[in-house]
């Protein structure tokens, strides 16, 4: 089955002949190779371009072993050449490449060549590979299936859609997938034979037992704050275990660095400030972040928490966690400023637009509720309230956006006037 991933094929069209280097990257299995070979192969045959003019090598193909050399692999790209007509270079796996990088700053001193890479191992899956292309890189993040991505292959309502999507995730092979065991067989591992080691072998831990016990309570703390000090104390009293609160922040790097997890600071929205200690982490693929805990604490508050924010970085948004300062009594009359949370502050520049999450709204006291944040936020941007119980999209009184959880996520509008 042919599964469009429209999003990253728009992003490459448009950054065509920018004079880049165009980097293709996410977790394994996410489906780069498709997109690379399939989608934009394609829309570049249908563009008109000759087929001799589209270079496309998988590296980790043995009968391209010999062009993992870095002057081997520019002298046959630079053969194909033989006109001035620009020619597309699609490269997958380019870390078998030794000094991928020369090579690839080599292409773009060719005026008629526009290159495409993508790779998938511990050194290539990281956020920082971009910088190895000295300011000449231009990254292509891909995401696991949106849930819209997601139901349009899905055979069955939108709501037995999302019970499935919450529960096994976004991986394209998975989405595939018929049964249940299967998914969770190929999802368990994944994670371990595959995702594991990837971050084990890049950062050369040799005790990772201490790193597998801090990525369940990230798995199982999905959208609560994460404190390494108090996590660092936790390890010493219940475990025994003497585990540094940098260690802590160090292992925490490593699971944002391969993509598994992505954190997300605090902002002091009338304070104008972040706050980075602590911070909420929320996993790319829901169905990896369930695997993990052996499908267990399958609560819909977070998973539907989670699935939010995944959807607003596919749509291009940087996403903060609100904090809102207010002013109270307490039983003693003195003034205390308790502070209340807005689950994303979404920005987009010039668009900012402030998000909470609510798995249902079935009374005015969970609507007030859910609203008083918004209530102490003075500026003119948007405000939302997502739910899944919510008919439509509506103003509250406060001029506050009730917007329906399935109408959000399958319209990729839905967060304009």
């Amino acid at each position: 089955m042919n599964i469009k991933r429209d999003i990253y094929l728009q992003k490459l069209i448009e950054k065509k002949h920018n004079g880049m280097i165009k980097v293709v990257t996410g977790i394994r299995r996410v489906g780069k190779t498709y997109l690379l070979f399939n989608l934009f192969y394609h829309h570049l045959i249908e563009e008109g371009v000759d087929d001799d003019h589209i270079i496309r090598l998988s590296l980790d193909d043995i009968a391209n072993r010999d062009l993992r050399d870095s002057i081997n692999l520019y002298e046959f790209v630079k053969s194909k050449i033989n006109d001035p007509k620009m020619y597309y270079v699609l490269l997958d796996e380019i870390q078998f490449v030794v000094d991928f990088a020369d090579v690839l700053n080599g292409f773009l001193h060719i005026d008629n060549v526009d290159v495409y890479v993508s790779g998938s191992n511990a050194k290539f899956l990281s956020k920082d590979v971009i910088t190895e292309f000295r300011g000449r890189g231009d990254e292509i993040k891909l995401y696991p299936l949106a849930f819209s991505e997601f139901f349009e292959i899905y055979d069955g309502s939108k709501e037995s859609a999302w019970d499935e999507y919450i529960q096994h995730g976004g991986l394209p092979a998975v989405a595939l997938m018929q049964r249940s065991t299967d998914k969770r067989s190929y999802l368990k591992n994944l994670f371990t034979e595959t995702y594991l080691k990837d971050i084990i072998e890049r950062n050369h831990i040799r005790k990772d037992g201490e790193l597998e016990e801090l990525l369940d309570i990230v798995a199982s703390q999905t959208g609560t704050l994460i404190n390494p000090k108090k996590l660092s104390d936790t390890f010493k009293s219940v475990k025994n275990v003497s585990v540094h609160q940098d260690t802590i922040k160090k292992y925490l790097e490593y699971f944002t660095d391969s993509f598994l997890i992505e954190g997300v600071k605090r902002y002091d929205v009338k304070g104008k400030r972040y706050i980075n200690t602590p911070m909420k982490y929320y996993f790319t693929d829901l169905g990896l972040r369930n695997a993990r805990l052996n499908y267990r604490q399958m609560e819909q508050t977070h998973l539907m928490e989670n699935a939010i924010y995944n959807e607003l970085r596919i749509r291009g948004y940087d996403v903060d966690i609100g904090v809102v300062e207010t002013n109270a009594k307490n039983s003693e009359g003195k003034t205390i400023k308790p502070q209340l949370e807005v689950d994303f502050v979404c920005n987009k520049s010039p668009e900012r637009l402030y998000i909470q999450s609510a798995l249902s709204m079935p009374n005015s006291e969970k609507r007030i509720q859910e609203q008083r944040p918004y209530l102490y936020i003075k500026d003119s941007f948007k405000k939302f309230i997502i739910a899944k119980d919510i008919v439509g999209k509506w103003y509250s009184e406060e001029g506050i956006i009730m917007l329906n959880l399935y109408d959000f996520l399958l319209d990729a509008n839905s967060l304009e006037s």
